[in-house]
């Protein structure tokens, strides 16, 4: 039987991961093979097999004996312009059946995870069916059985990085803070005493920005495995982009549809964190969780349920898990977006007169308790040896040497546009609306814009007068500006400010 046929054509369309191809809807192999927009397409070229998700062109942007690729398409198949490609429909998709039982009500298997994984990663799955996955596993649907065999799933289907080392730390904080940029000060402390770190970080994901968008603005974060080795090797730590090195890739391509949906799930999280540190390698690895009516986790209850399932789960693969539940009602730092949040690290980092204590502090505990963990320091020892770390320059000097190993230290870029956001009444300030401080600085244009964000000056229990000022906008382009001042002038408790009584 002959197979149908196309030339690839490359469309520069950027659809964020997601396999996409374009056909014309008077194209004889869309005809003949009666594909409909959204099908799922199966496409082999060169020995490479990809699985795409087909929109249909009613125009003559393609040709009848073509085929588009997306980005990610194109990239997956890895072919040249005109290249022909084969087009059949996909395998059924078997283990999309163990989802719809999980649906129902029925947990998911060690098998049912791995084949669930394997295909996700594979590119199997549409975002459709990533979608109803996501949901499956939402909202306490997940034990810590199923927790642990998602988890293992996803430590399977992606690198592992493996240290000369029997003790191995790493700290993360599962979200919801902005500003909290606490790695990039804990990396260099630890690692300033003889700790190894190797710190894979994310990119933003719901938030203004992540650790690898702020440390890019100061050195290369995309490095593959054998340059974090020599950097790790040389340094004893490094703050470097995960995704780079595909570390649990699967969670990467679910992450892409859950930040859509805005579902929690701590079953998703927990296997999120905890594949990623195993597969970095990591023995012994503390977690912090802010706590805040508008934080991600919102309450004692349910920090204390997450903390619970986070240590389970790690015992279960053989990682040290310990957790610190802090403040999370206000956000941390100055600076929200990646430069400038870089600039609040550097001036912790050099001891400046003005640099965000808050910022500070919460590094030092947490750095404390990674170099107790470690064995660094005794029980309740870890603060006063991570200060003292600090303030001799020692860490500036570790963090300086990380940058340039990792292709060497620049300044982060300062942006062309701010308008300042002030008080429209005196009083106290006695809330601060987290998530709507991030959408503001997203509105800005963080993390793409790397220098927008927010300058953050609204602490809670700051006295302010008529006029004072609360925040500081900071943009890359007039347009972005307008938008987030218009965000910010339609919300009324952005800063809570409550008026004194006369």
């Amino acid at each position: 039987m002959r197979v149908p046929v196309l030339r690839a054509r490359r469309m520069g369309i950027d659809t964020y991961q997601e396999r996409v191809a374009y056909m014309r809807s008077d194209c004889e192999v869309c005809k003949a093979e009666g594909f409909e927009a959204r099908a799922r397409i199966e496409l082999r070229c060169g020995g490479q097999c990809v699985v795409a998700t087909l929109n249909v062109v009613h125009s003559s942007l393609l040709g009848r004996e073509e085929i588009g690729l997306s980005e990610a398409a194109w990239s997956a198949l890895g072919q040249a312009e005109g290249a022909p490609v084969q087009l059949g429909h996909p395998a059924p998709l078997q283990s999309f059946s163990a989802v719809r039982g999980k649906i129902f009500g029925r947990p998911l298997t060690n098998d049912a995870a791995t084949a669930i994984v394997a295909d996700v990663r594979a590119g199997r799955y549409s975002d459709i069916e990533m979608a109803a996955l996501v949901t499956a596993c939402s909202g306490g649907r997940m034990d810590v059985v199923e927790t642990i065999a998602l988890t293992r799933a996803m430590i399977g289907a992606g690198q592992r990085l493996h240290w000369n080392s029997a003790l191995v730390v790493d700290k993360h904080c599962v979200g919801g803070l902005p500003g909290n940029r606490t790695t990039l000060l804990v990396v260099p402390i630890v690692a300033a005493c003889g700790l190894v770190i190797p710190k894979t970080s994310s990119r933003a994901i719901t938030s203004p920005a992540g650790s690898a968008d702020a440390m890019e603005t100061l050195a290369p974060v995309t490095l593959d495995v054998t340059r974090i080795r020599a950097v790790v090797e040389q340094e004893g730590g490094c703050i470097a982009w995960g995704g780079a090195v595909s570390l649990s890739p699967a969670d990467d391509l679910l992450i892409r549809v859950e930040r859509p949906l805005g579902l929690d799930s701590d079953g998703l999280l927990v296997a999120s964190i905890l594949s990623k540190k195993v597969a970095a390698g990591s023995t012994h690895v503390l977690i912090d969780i802010p706590v805040g009516r508008t934080a991600k986790v919102r309450s004692a209850q349910a920090a204390a349920d997450l903390a619970s399932r986070l240590k389970a789960v790690g015992q279960a693969l053989g990682l040290t898990v310990e957790v610190l539940v802090t403040d999370g009602a206000q956000p941390v730092g100055t600076g929200i977006g990646p430069a400038l949040e870089a600039r609040d690290v550097l001036a912790v980092l050099r001891g400046d007169a003005g640099a965000p204590d808050d910022l500070r502090q919460r590094a030092l505990l947490l750095a404390g308790a990674v170099l107790e963990m470690g064995g660094k320091a005794g029980p309740g020892e870890g603060t006063a040896l991570a200060r003292k770390v600090l303030d001799s320059g020692a860490a500036w000097a570790k963090f300086q040497a990380i940058c340039e190993a990792q292709g060497g230290m620049r300044e982060p870029p300062v942006a062309a546009h701010t308008h300042v956001v002030r008080a429209l009444h005196s009083g106290v300030i006695v809330a601060v609306d987290n998530r709507a401080i991030a959408l503001l600085a997203k509105l800005a244009g963080a993390p793409g814009a790397v220098a927008a964000g927010i300058s953050f000056a609204a602490r809670l229990g700051r006295q302010v007068v008529t006029g004072d000022a609360l925040l500081t906008l900071h943009a890359e382009s007039p347009g972005a500006l307008a938008y987030a001042i218009a965000y910010a002038e339609s919300q009324e408790h952005l800063v809570t400010i409550q008026q004194s009584v006369c």
